[in-house]
């Protein structure tokens, strides 16, 4: 018999290993019958984290059908989805369908969602085969149901924006909220972002600005990027390089950052980050294809004197903050909904 402390984290649905945490396990249980204090929510669309679809992508050389049937297995499988590659997952929209007489969520019954938990904790089955999915972006068109647990996270969709657009926000906006977090509790002044022009990349260059950095740099991989950044005017210089090239992104930011924010989706980046740091700076990394092991030992081989931190999601008043920060920059806006099917 499990704890209630122990039943809030969800560890009373783990199949595989026995006694880990959700997001640990090879294997839950995704039954849609709930317990006192679960919420089962009916799923209406996935969106997979930026890592976890490139690699997914990358891996089947980009054919849909053997993407979607990929996640299929994967979520089959594991009872959630989480790639086992990257080990990420993404989070999920839908309508609140039952709630357990002792949840402390406060959702209710009719209520439109998104998860702010990763689907890589998540218990998930999916029904329709995600049969309306083409396999080719990271927003999922999918039926089905989640569970939640006591200590989950959720927001209410907002009804102002399309649901493509908040789900999108929604899913990246740990990172901006930690960023202004780090802005005003160091004072940093000079801030570089690297992968600026994507969705977590542009939202945490709004919440520097917002939260009082006035030197902001915003690092892209190519020309395209770099004029769509310059047009949506939300940072003081663009500048050009390969993420995964320390020497070339040193080089391209000049004078180190007092913060350095990590939102490319492709592993490599550690080592350019930390030389991209001023002394006494910081580095958050806020990108799943991290390699923290790469990130620590890398810094101790540059005798670089930096705080790392793991952007691991969570920061109160995080959805608030960043769909904020999209409906009043038209910088974001610019940056964000082409990159949104349907928008």
């Amino acid at each position: 018999m499990r704890t209630a402390a122990e039943r809030a984290l969800g560890v009373h649905r783990v199949l595989d290993p026995p006694g880990v945490l959700p997001q640990a396990a090879q294997r839950l249980d995704a039954d849609p019958a709930i317990a006192l204090d679960e919420v089962r929510i009916a799923v209406e669309r996935l969106n997979l984290d930026a890592a976890s679809f490139r690699q997914l992508s990358e891996a089947h050389g980009g054919d849909g059908d053997a993407v979607r049937a990929a996640v299929l297995e994967i979520v089959r499988t594991r009872g959630k989805m989480q790639n086992p590659v990257t080990g990420s997952g993404g989070m999920l929209m839908g309508v609140v369908d039952a709630v357990g007489p002792e949840s402390p969520l406060g959702l209710v019954v009719d209520q439109r969602v998104a998860t702010l938990v990763s689907l890589s904790l998540t218990p998930l089955w999916i029904t329709d085969g995600l049969d309306r999915w083409d396999g080719r972006s990271e927003q999922v068109p999918a039926h089905g149901t989640a569970i939640l647990f006591a200590r989950s996270i959720a927001a209410v969709l907002p009804d102002d924006l399309p649901d493509a657009v908040a789900l999108a926000v929604l899913d990246v906006c740990g990172a901006p909220a930690l960023t202004a977090r780090v802005v005003e509790r160091t004072g940093a002044r000079s801030v570089a972002v690297l992968g600026a022009a994507g969705k977590s990349g542009c939202l945490s260059l709004a919440a520097a600005a917002a939260a009082g950095a006035q030197d902001l740099t915003g690092l892209v991989r190519n020309e395209s990027e770099a004029a769509a950044l310059r047009a949506a005017g939300l940072a003081d210089r663009v500048v050009v390089a390969d993420a995964t090239d320390p020497l070339a992104v040193a080089a391209a930011v000049g004078t180190p950052a007092d913060l350095t924010v990590v939102c490319v989706d492709v592993p490599g980046a550690e080592h350019g980050a930390v030389l991209a740091t001023a002394d006494g700076g910081t580095v958050v990394f806020f990108s799943m294809a991290t390699s923290f092991p790469a990130a620590a030992l890398g810094a101790e081989g540059m005798a670089a004197d930096v705080t790392m931190l793991v952007g691991n999601g969570y920061t109160p008043g995080h959805a608030a903050l960043a769909l904020d920060l999209y409906r009043s920059n038209p910088g974001v806006r610019a940056l964000v909904d082409p990159r949104v099917t349907g928008c």
